[in-house]
């Protein structure tokens, strides 16, 4: 016990003299791998960066929470969290991506020894939201090619789809029993769903081809890793601005739009007394951003060792809140436009999560100028967005296989591309329950448990293992290293204070404030909770036996390779109650 002692006293006098020295003396120089394959440009890593953080997410997410929140009011806490949380979270992740050079799993492998198992979730999570995430882009593709018609499928009801309580546009005289044209087309037509999670129904051919589709140009986009994925950003990353400005200077000329961008940008001030709408926009920013998925942190392996990240960081998060902000003028003129046609206050919309993309906007195409021309720029501009953030969820599984497996896979597979191509098919085959009639059913079971329970608890032991344990000092000497420059006193700060409080808070909300799936008026019966509980641990489990793995072979280490170890481990466990004692030393 005295001799563990010294050694921990003996490692906290050299944390005081030199962090640089505490880095070499715990970790080890890291090796800067000559052969990794690296951006062509720099600039590509931003644009792919931008391309993975503003995804679908920026475009129906964003502006039903805010929407939800009461508009402006919603805008309050997203900028101030994006501030004190977004920004500093995702340059510590891309500062240790760049400096291991590695993905996910082995740079959290050897920055925390002991919570190694947050990099495998990350893995885990970005693959498993993959096997979804590219149903959103089928869907997608279904309606961009039903868009080559006029008039429009979904802009009347005299279709063979259609039930006799179908009408063109509700106002408040319409039965509450009645739909429009537009969420007959997306429940009827394209899914063609059952009635529940007990009934399975069909197989879509028609999504499955497009589902196969969709794997194959993402397959394409990708294959030669960083090297193609640097070349198609410039065009995925780039064009969705042209269509939402096109979109925009539509938009605004609609009769009923001012009316619906005065509901965005004018706060209802009671709203921000409810902690639930500053929940939600600490989590939009997690979600958009990508802190803890894993993904940026994998691409930012594949930068110049000395490249300066605080660039990057700022391009990426400050883009990704720009977009939302743009697409939230696009929707909500959209959404003036429709309160116009219905007769109704902006605020009574029926508005609920991917319907706003499949079928409130759809249906507000029906009636403008020239509709099927709007409604192909809009499905191309989703084909794009969801392309981007695929090739990041996509890059984490290939980049930590090649990482933690290269020499073996390399010998049975002989090239990268047919590792690309194995992840792109195992993914594939996962996602067809999601083609079949019952597959909106599964997808919301999938993404609730997921994108919310999952999420939550990875990105809290995140923060805990790069914050805490491995420590504010050791990635300050990692910067300095790479850069020649320390990280200034607000990003320490909210290292050390700030951010890991309120991923705390959010997590704690998060388990309060748990509701269990359900989809529109649909509640998941007991046995479907069951196996959506499942897929949440399916990532979280690795945290713990990551834990113990590391814990389990430290017996069989003999000598000084042992001892090592135990002062490692030994650091790591004292390593947050140090860093808040050492607090008034930054």
């Amino acid at each position: 016990m005295k001799v563990w002692a010294q050694s921990v006293k003996s490692q906290r006098r050299h944390r005081q003299k030199d962090p640089t020295l505490e880095m070499e003396l715990d970790q080890g120089k890291m090796d800067q791998e000559p052969g990794r394959p690296t951006w062509n440009r720099q600039i590509e890593f931003t644009l792919a960066g931008i391309g993975c953080a503003v995804g679908l997410g920026n475009i129906w997410r964003f502006p039903y929470l805010c929407y939800r929140s009461g508009g402006g009011a919603f805008l309050v806490p997203y900028l101030l969290m994006l501030l004190v949380m977004g920004i500093p979270l995702l340059y510590m992740e891309l500062i240790l991506g760049q400096y291991m050079r590695r993905g996910p799993v082995h740079a959290l492998a050897k920055a925390c020894p002991l919570l190694k198992g947050v990099g495998l979730a990350t893995v885990a999570i970005s693959f498993i939201m993959c096997t979804y995430y590219n149903i959103i882009i089928t869907w997608g593709l279904y309606y961009l090619f039903s868009s080559f018609q006029s008039p429009l499928p979904w802009q009347s009801c005299n279709n063979t789809w259609n039930t006799p309580n179908c009408t063109d546009h509700i106002n408040p005289n319409t039965s509450s029993h009645s739909s429009t044209a537009s969420q007959q087309f997306f429940n009827y037509r394209m899914l063609e769903r059952t009635g529940g999670v007990e009934e399975s129904g069909v197989l879509r051919w028609e999504l499955f081809l497009l589902l196969l589709l969709a794997w194959i140009l993402l397959y394409f986009c990708i294959f030669k890793g960083v090297k193609s994925t640097g070349k198609v950003v410039y065009f995925t990353a780039l064009f969705p601005y042209v269509i939402l400005l096109a979109l925009l200077i539509n938009n605004v000329q609609l009769p009923g739009a001012m009316e619906g961008i005065s509901f965005f940008i004018v706060p209802n001030w009671e709203k921000l007394l409810e902690l639930e709408v500053w929940i939600n926009a600490a989590a939009q920013i997690f979600n958009s951003i990508g802190i803890g998925f894993g993904s940026l942190m994998a691409m930012s392996s594949y930068n110049n060792f000395n490249n300066n990240i605080l660039k990057d960081t700022l391009a990426i998060s400050i883009t990704n809140s720009l977009t939302s902000i743009l697409a939230g003028f696009v929707i909500f003129s959209a959404f003036g436009y429709m309160s116009h046609l219905q007769n109704i206050p902006v605020s009574e919309l029926a508005v609920d999560g991917p319907g706003l993309v499949f079928v409130v906007y759809p249906q507000a195409f029906a009636t403008m100028p020239v509709a099927p021309l709007w409604a192909i720029l809009f499905f191309f501009m989703l084909l794009c967005l969801g392309l981007d953030s695929q090739f990041a969820m996509v890059e984490v599984m290939a980049t930590s296989l090649m990482d933690g497996f290269g020499g073996p896979l390399m010998k049975f597979l002989r090239h990268k591309e047919m590792l690309v191509l194995a992840v792109c098919s195992t993914a594939f085959l996962l996602g067809i329950p999601h083609v079949m009639q019952v597959g909106i059913y599964v997808f919301q079971l999938m993404d609730h448990y997921t994108a919310i329970v999952s999420l939550m608890f990875l990105a809290f032991f995140e923060v805990l293992a790069i914050c805490g344990l491995y420590g504010v000092r050791r990635l300050s000497a990692n910067l300095k290293e790479m850069t020649g420059n320390r990280p200034n006193i607000f990003f320490r700060v909210c290292w050390m204070f700030v951010a890991p409080l309120l991923i705390t808070i959010i997590l704690v909300f998060t388990i309060i404030q748990f509701k269990p799936a359900r989809y529109e008026d649909y509640v998941y019966p007991p046995w479907a909770q069951g196996i959506g509980w499942v897929i949440a641990m399916a990532s979280i489990i690795w945290i713990p036996l990551g834990a113990l793995h590391t814990l389990w072979v430290l017996p069989a280490d003999n000598g000084e390779e042992k001892k090592l170890k135990e002062i490692k481990i030994a650091v790591e466990a004292v390593q947050i109650s140090q860093t808040w004692q050492n607090a008034n030393t930054i």
